[in-house]
């Protein structure tokens, strides 16, 4: 059953640069034209990009008139720090947020802050603000690299939703049964929120190998050799990858994924194929 009005959003990092930064905002302009439900910006391990994360927020919200989502995650942060950057967000206006456990910064040891999970944050986020945020979790249809199995993946993944999630954004793949059997299990726990799939493009082999590899993405054996035959020709890989990805979002939408979130890596180039090979309406 296919999705009524499926919804569109895409996540940007903060650039380490000024002409990176350029190249950010032009990419977001591009993906205007999608009318993106919001634009959302990565947050480095420990709150390490924080400052640039929140100028890519504000900025995008300000200069392209699209509502954006800084992420938030909790590990490294005492719960006053929390607190006081969720009062600087409504200070600021943002109403949307993407509520992470984080990754630990190298050389933190194990000092992970006084709130150890995802569905610590929402709660905080919930007590401290109530309803004032729309607050979006991830999900991860082929399990978190870190836990003990699928069904406690999966119970810890429920337990996010109750807290008060209203949404939440995968983790990218590239099989959609995976996406499928996921929603099912989950909405047999009780979860109804939309869970909108992570989209990686794919433009380059050697990077989504590591990607994949780091974060427990299956890149399934046959997409794998195929790019390995590549080579080095990164106009084929790119042609490869807009083929397959475009495939999977057709199958996704068509089976009534209510959305597509897709990683940009600050490009619009990839996205915007794929969504052209959808027929996305554009306000162009």
């Amino acid at each position: 059953m296919t999705a009524i009005n499926p919804r569109y959003s895409f996540e940007f990092f903060p650039a380490k640069s000024e002409s990176g930064h350029a190249n950010l905002l032009q990419a977001a302009q591009q993906l205007t034209v999608y009318q993106p439900e919001f634009f959302s910006c990565t947050y480095g391990a420990g709150g390490s990009t924080r400052e640039r994360t929140l100028d890519t927020v504000l900025q995008l919200s300000a200069k392209l008139g699209v509502p954006s989502a800084p992420h938030l995650s909790c590990i490294g942060s005492s719960k006053a720090e929390l607190r006081e950057f969720l009062w600087h967000y409504k200070a600021l206006g943002i109403r949307h947020l993407v509520a992470l456990r984080g990754d630990l910064p190298s050389g933190m040891g194990s000092s992970f802050g006084e709130l150890h999970y995802a569905r610590d944050l929402v709660e905080l986020i919930r007590d401290e603000c109530g309803d004032y945020f729309h607050i979006e979790v991830a999900a991860y249809p082929e399990m978190h690299p870190q836990a003990q199995h699928f069904e406690a993946d999966l119970k810890h993944f429920a337990d996010k939703v109750k807290a008060g999630a209203n949404g939440a954004i995968t983790q990218y793949f590239f099989n959609a049964d995976s996406y499928f059997y996921f929603v099912e299990r989950a909405q047999k726990l009780g979860v109804h929120i939309p869970i909108i799939p992570g989209i990686m493009p794919i433009t380059n082999h050697s990077k989504l190998a590591r990607f994949s590899d780091a974060c427990g993405a299956e890149l399934p054996r046959w997409m794998r050799k195929q790019l390995e035959a590549y080579g080095d020709d990164l106009t084929s890989i790119q042609h490869y990858g807009e083929q397959v990805v475009s495939a999977l979002c057709e199958r996704l939408l068509a089976g009534g994924a209510p959305g597509l979130h897709f990683y940009t890596l600050n490009h619009a180039e990839a996205p915007m194929a794929i969504l052209n090979n959808l027929r996305i309406k554009t306000s162009a």
